[in-house]
């Protein structure tokens, strides 16, 4: 059975706090998650500090902020992470990172970083794809303001490194996501266009989309996750609680089994309910040397009978011996 790699993504909802960070690992772990997921930059690496027009963030979740502003609120102290991976491992989660700058990328390294993410916003930024993709770990790679060229120069450049454990996902990079933006139907899609895994980055609010990804050949989900909605934030209003992303693993765990595998069975012996299809019996009594008609010799449940395919052959030929309702019709009855 096919197992979907579940990412609780923590990202700002630590909220300044490292205890808060620690217990978030921890309840993500109890929730069901696979993996938690951090991302690594400073306010510096990520923008510059400036108030001009284009570095102020418009109307959406984070009116009034620059991007300098939000940044500063949102980042993961960079002194937290040998820390956050520990704990992590010690709760048997896979802890990932994205970078945002080549400095970031070394960080991690010297972290033991397992899988790099690439966010949606830095996937046109080709000299830090290729950085990354040097270090030869597998990739994640978020879709969110991609054209299909986008897509593709990421993937020629992750590929020109000699890196080929790529996964995309699917995503919609608004905050919160409106569900009819969703357009999950391009992730199998992009896993016939693409040649690669595929998944989905949610922004959307509840476990809808997400299942139905899975549903759809999604192999990684990734979710924001928080302790309490109610200890703000600026991922908070998008971010799922424990026990909401608890519910959702369950799910996704229900409809994996739901999937299983695709199956045509050849055996009719061993099709559970095969007995209760129909087959040709004796629904009238008949004497030997009786002609076979539509109206003693029938299709019915259950099935132990002839193949109701073989009564236009019947119709008409005589049985060889005396015949009492609900005999099963075979071929040695048949003069």
């Amino acid at each position: 059975m096919r197992k979907t790699f579940i990412i609780a993504e923590l990202s700002a909802n630590h909220n300044g706090s490292k205890q808060t960070a620690i217990e978030s690992i921890k309840a993500a772990k109890q929730a069901g998650a696979d993996a938690i997921k951090i991302q690594t930059y400073t306010a510096d690496t990520l923008t510059l500090n400036c108030d001009a027009p284009d570095f102020r963030l418009g109307k959406g979740l984070w009116e009034g902020e620059t991007f300098y502003s939000l940044y500063q609120k949102a980042y993961t102290p960079w002194e937290w992470h040998e820390e956050i991976f520990r704990v992590a491992r010690e709760e048997g989660l896979v802890c990932f990172s994205t970078p945002f700058d080549k400095t970031a990328v070394d960080l991690l390294e010297s972290l033991d970083n397992p899988i790099y993410k690439i966010a949606s916003f830095e996937i046109t930024d080709i000299p830090l794809i290729k950085y990354i993709a040097s270090k030869h770990k597998p990739i994640i790679l978020s879709t969110g303001i991609a054209m299909e060229e986008d897509i593709q120069l990421a993937l020629d450049t992750i590929r020109g490194e000699g890196c080929n454990d790529i996964t995309l996902l699917k995503c919609t990079s608004a905050y919160p996501a409106p569900i009819e933006d969703a357009n999950l139907l391009t992730i199998p899609d992009m896993k016939q266009r693409f040649g690669v895994k595929v998944g989905l980055s949610d922004h959307t609010k509840g476990s809808v989309v997400p299942m139905a990804a899975v549903a759809l050949g999604a192999e990684v989900v990734e979710k924001h996750f928080i302790i309490n909605r109610n200890i703000g934030g600026p991922d908070s209003a998008f971010s799922m609680e424990a026990h909401e992303f608890k519910a959702m693993v369950e799910s996704i765990r229900q409809i994996e089994k739901a999937l299983g595998e695709v199956n045509y069975p050849t055996d009719p012996s061993i099709i559970k309910g095969r007995e209760y299809s129909r087959s040709l019996y004796v629904a009238q009594p008949l004497k030997k040397g009786d002609v076979i008609t539509e109206q003693n010799v029938r299709s019915v449940r259950p099935g132990f009978g002839l193949h109701p395919k073989y009564l236009q052959d019947l119709l008409g030929r005589k049985v060889n011996c005396d015949l009492e309702i609900g005999d099963r019709m075979s071929w040695e009855l048949i003069e």
